[in-house]
């Protein structure tokens, strides 16, 4: 099969297209013929050996897809062959077979295109979660979304808006938030162009009741003193590359909660909250309220691009890599 290695680590250059022998199937596993596979900031940390855990390498890089199932383990009964299917996994995307738990696979709602489900999963997977049951948003809840033109901006944009909060976007484009506003953000920060705190002031002069922070960096602080008093704050990640040092006497004079959410940990303490967030997202999934903004999409062959486009921050929404040939590919960078 046809596969995107990684022998080495370091930027996405370090990446390759190669024929590889496709991975042999285990107990509980499924095969996937793999139609598309999204592009994820993890993903370049991972290439690079900066995520929290290490992959090993050679490895297929690749954390989310989209395809058809084509085999299943004879313990398997909850998936068979011919189930359209998306499914995330730490590695392996990137390849025109993926091999992952049955566990790790999801059969598709009737409708949905096969790109869209694979640009589903980790963003509004990630963004629901935390809205729902991490920054507990309610109707008519202030939320300030730091990188909101990026994957899991763009969706937390989207689904804190259908639950009813009014969004304040933070970006770094006009063009970015133009998009979001799409998505249904009612206030539009451009940090490139002036002071965060004042901006942020001028647009919530009663301050936010929630910061979700994919970002980190410069725009952490100033974004936590645009909370009022007991405001939420939830870091998700670090995409600018820096982890920010916060004043705890803002914490203390504030009484601002902080919380960290990191997907897999996250899932492993909250199971209950978990299987009733995967209902509700799904089901708008489904209904099309939940729709992943795809912003660029290429050829497997042009992966070390989709990579380099979302390790730069160019992309907006989801980058998406058109592993099977079956759609329009279109370079943005």
């Amino acid at each position: 099969m046809r596969a995107a290695v990684c022998r080495r680590y370091g930027a996405p250059d370090v990446v390759g297209v190669e024929d590889i022998d496709a991975p042999s199937l285990g107990a509980g596993q499924v095969r996937v013929g793999v139609a598309a596979a999204a592009v994820n900031f993890p993903d370049v940390l991972i290439v690079a050996d900066s995520y929290q855990v290490s992959a090993p390498t050679p490895f297929v890089p690749g954390s989310e897809f989209a395809g058809t199932v084509t085999e299943v383990a004879g313990d398997v009964t909850d998936v068979t062959v011919g189930d359209l299917v998306m499914g995330t996994g730490f590695v392996g995307a990137f390849a025109e077979e993926a091999v992952v738990a049955a566990q790790a696979v999801r059969r598709l709602p009737s409708g949905v295109d096969l790109h869209v489900a694979a640009a589903f999963g980790v963003a509004h997977r990630t963004a629901y979660h935390v809205l729902r049951s991490v920054a507990r948003v309610q109707p008519g809840d202030d939320v300030v979304m730091l990188g909101a033109g990026g994957g899991v901006g763009l969706a937390a944009v989207q689904l804190a808006t259908s639950l009813g909060a009014v969004v304040t976007a933070v970006a770094s484009s006009q063009e970015k938030l133009d998009v979001a506003a799409g998505y249904g953000a009612r206030h539009l920060v451009n940090h490139k162009t002036g002071d965060l705190r004042q901006a942020l002031k001028d647009a919530l002069p009663a301050g936010a009741d929630v910061v979700v922070d994919p970002v980190g960096g410069d725009l952490a602080e100033p974004a936590l003193r645009s909370l009022h008093r007991g405001g939420r704050f939830v870091t998700v990640g670090y995409a600018s590359g820096t982890i920010p040092r916060i004043p705890l006497n803002l914490v203390l004079l504030k009484g601002i909660t902080i919380v960290g959410f990191e997907f897999r940990t996250w899932v492993e303490h909250e199971q209950e909250a978990f299987a009733r967030n995967e209902e509700e997202l799904m089901g708008l999934l489904a209904d099309g309220c939940a729709v992943p903004h795809i912003g660029a999409t290429f050829a497997l062959d042009d992966v070390v691009a989709a990579m380099r486009s979302v390790a730069d921050g160019a992309a907006i929404g989801k980058v998406v890599l058109d592993v099977a040939g079956s759609g329009d590919v279109r370079r943005q960078i």
